[in-house]
């Protein structure tokens, strides 16, 4: 628990959380804020999901080499 990788990796989940619910809430409620910004948070969401994604690959590699 106390690895900088996992709380990376925690970090990294809260951060696609967070854009998610955002993206969720503006897709909602629509108008301007919609338009403005609906595009920009779904592909802010996709590579923040990426680098979560490639954070929790690199982080069971290492755990299974011994690292």
């Amino acid at each position: 628990m106390g690895d900088p990788l996992f709380l990376l990796i925690i970090l990294a989940v809260a951060a696609v959380v967070v854009v998610l619910v955002i993206g969720i809430g503006g897709f909602g409620k629509g108008g301007e804020f919609n338009r403005k910004y609906g595009n920009k948070l779904m592909r802010l969401r996709i590579l923040a999901q990426f680098i979560a994604v490639a954070l929790v690959v690199l982080y069971v590699w290492l755990r299974g080499s011994g690292g």
